[in-house]
């Protein structure tokens, strides 16, 4: 009887020896870390996102940030990061221009990429103009064009993601990105099938990179176990509030948690109804309280460019 039950217990532990490894896993953490990347989007957009950018990089707990290579103040950003090149900075691909009164065009062009243009001569307003409009040549010039601004200003570039979302909209999108981020060695932004927050957030999206997972991984790249975008949504007095819940319940993995921290200038809110959001965003990361949190929850916080080495020491998946 003792011998039947010892064989019973062996057998109902072998799932829990034998199962699969989450992407924090296999970049080295262990099974019960919570690993976290505080990232910000929309750098270079205006003068206000990058006092925000920075404030929650320099005097707050964001980690890393993306730049909008072609809005009109990269300068600005660029100047920065020569002076200081530890910053944790990818590129937000930029394949819309949403705002009514304020608006950028294509690095590429438009005889190079008429479908990406709109009436105005600028990027269309919303994914679905560009889903409808553009061809996948279209998308990597463009992608292409905009990786050439950011060397040819010295630009760092530890990743690569998604303004709105766009490259996410078709599978032929995601293909040419992930095509370019593999040939250049620079990562991409692509995450789990199983994390809880892409799903709930962005499932289509998370449906068409499913099959990439792998290939991109065996390419080198690093993917996360999950991505949080919903802090857009919040109000911008339950920010702070709702971000410690998210941190208190955050569950082991690598999740990155996307804000757009800005510190509103006076001609902010004519470009975006969001002015007060974006404050709110800068507010949160740069919150006490928040510190304290992920310190005393023992979160681990990371960056693009410790993923990337990570990855080098990394297995290959079967």
């Amino acid at each position: 009887m003792k011998k039947y039950i010892l064989t019973l217990l062996a057998l109902s532990l072998v799932p829990a020896m034998h199962a699969e490894k989450n992407f924090a896993q296999r970049l080295g953490w262990k099974a019960s870390d919570v690993v976290v990347i505080l990232h910000v989007d929309d750098v270079g957009m205006s003068h206000s996102s990058n006092l925000g950018a920075i404030e929650t990089v320099e005097k707050g707990v964001a980690t890393s940030w993306a730049v909008m290579m072609p809005c009109p103040w990269v300068p600005e950003i660029a100047r920065y990061l020569k002076d200081h090149p530890q910053v944790d900075s990818g590129l937000h691909l930029t394949l819309t221009a949403e705002w009514a009164l304020y608006r950028w065009s294509p690095l590429a062009g438009k005889p190079k990429v008429p479908g990406l243009v709109d009436s105005e001569g600028c990027l269309w307003q919303n994914v679905p103009k560009v889903a409808a409009h553009a061809t996948p040549d279209e998308i990597e010039a463009e992608i292409r064009a905009q990786i050439d601004r950011a060397e040819t200003l010295g630009l760092p570039m530890t990743h690569l993601d998604s303004h709105m979302g766009t490259l996410f909209a078709r599978a032929d999108y995601f293909e040419r990105f992930a095509k370019v981020g593999i040939e250049k060695g620079i990562p991409i932004l692509a995450m789990s099938e199983k994390g809880v927050y892409g799903l709930r957030e962005n499932g289509d999206g998370i449906d068409k990179l499913r099959p990439w997972i792998k290939k991109i991984w065996n390419g080198g790249l690093p993917v996360l176990d999950d991505l949080h975008t919903g802090s857009y949504g919040w109000k911008p007095e339950e920010k702070t509030e709702k971000f410690l819940a998210l941190l208190k319940e955050l569950k082991p993995g690598l999740t990155e948690i996307l804000f757009h921290a800005s510190i509103p200038t006076e001609d902010f809110p004519l470009i975006t109804s969001s002015s007060e959001s974006r404050r709110a965003d800068m507010k949160a990361l740069t919150d006490p309280a928040v510190k304290k949190l992920i310190q005393e929850r023992g979160i681990i916080l990371t960056t693009w460019k410790e993923l990337k080495e990570r990855r080098k020491n990394a297995e290959p998946m079967d």
